[in-house]
């Protein structure tokens, strides 16, 4: 499996000034490939990336919740990779909310343009050609869930937005990459996103091979991902990094 950070921006105002890229991540996995969340800027950088990733053969879309910093670029991929509903294939799993809430996002003339559909419950697991995808219920301000993929006998995780509760250890447990959506350095009271010291208490607790944080806030980016995934690291001796923009990385 590959995973390529398109975008690490994760608060509002990083998306809004674009200090860092608000695009999805490209997940390839059993000759798939496909993109977590994309957000603004998506179609623009899967042409800038190196190597270019023609939207044309991507083949699905996971979207955690319909907020737009996840959300925006959605259609479009989509569009595009079932050229404008002229090659129906390629898949997309998401939230009830996202599809046929009051606020979705998803246009439903596109529902018919694509292979495979399907909405995400608590501890769902969906198999589509040899991926095999779980996925959990989270704690936001919208229907939210991570993602579990499995694949070749190994597996990444995906902890979204969402507060910080127990049952995140056991969720994300036996996961070989952990990613983590690090919003910001310091928890804030009825902000429900993840703090510096939230990543370090599920990483410490799963303890998987390697843990990646991402999806960065303005307070995150002024303490420097670097040196937080680093303190992380020496603290609970397991590798940590920080994401940056058009980052790989491979099992």
């Amino acid at each position: 499996m590959k995973v390529k950070f398109l975008g690490t921006a994760g608060a509002r105002f990083v998306v809004a000034k674009q200090i860092r890229s608000s695009a999805g991540t490209v997940i390839s996995a059993n000759g798939l490939t496909f993109i977590l969340d994309p957000g603004p800027g998506t179609l623009v950088r899967l042409a800038k990336s190196r190597p270019k990733i023609d939207s044309a053969k991507i083949d699905g879309v996971l979207l955690s919740h319909i907020h737009l910093d996840h959300s925006c670029d959605a259609n479009v991929i989509i569009d595009a990779f079932t050229q404008g509903g002229f090659t129906k294939k390629g898949f997309l799993f998401t939230t009830k909310e996202a599809l046929f809430g009051e606020n979705r996002v998803i246009l439903p003339y596109l529902h018919g343009f694509l292979e495979k559909m399907e909405t995400f419950e608590h501890k769902k697991q969906i198999t589509f050609k040899g991926i095999t995808i779980q996925t959990f219920k989270h704690r936001h301000t919208a229907e939210t869930f991570g993602i579990k993929i499995t694949s070749c006998g190994k597996t990444i995780s995906f902890i979204v937005d969402t507060a910080y509760f127990d049952e995140l250890n056991e969720y994300y447990a036996n996961s070989d990459i952990l990613i983590i959506n690090t919003v910001r350095f310091t928890p804030k009271e009825n902000v429900l996103h993840l703090s510096k010291d939230d990543a370090e208490e599920l990483i410490k607790n799963i303890r998987p091979q390697k843990a990646i944080l991402t999806h960065f806030g303005m307070t995150m980016l002024r303490a420097k991902p670097f040196i937080v995934a680093k303190e992380i690291s020496d603290k609970t001796r397991v590798e940590t990094i920080a994401a940056s923009d058009g980052m790989s990385i491979e099992i």
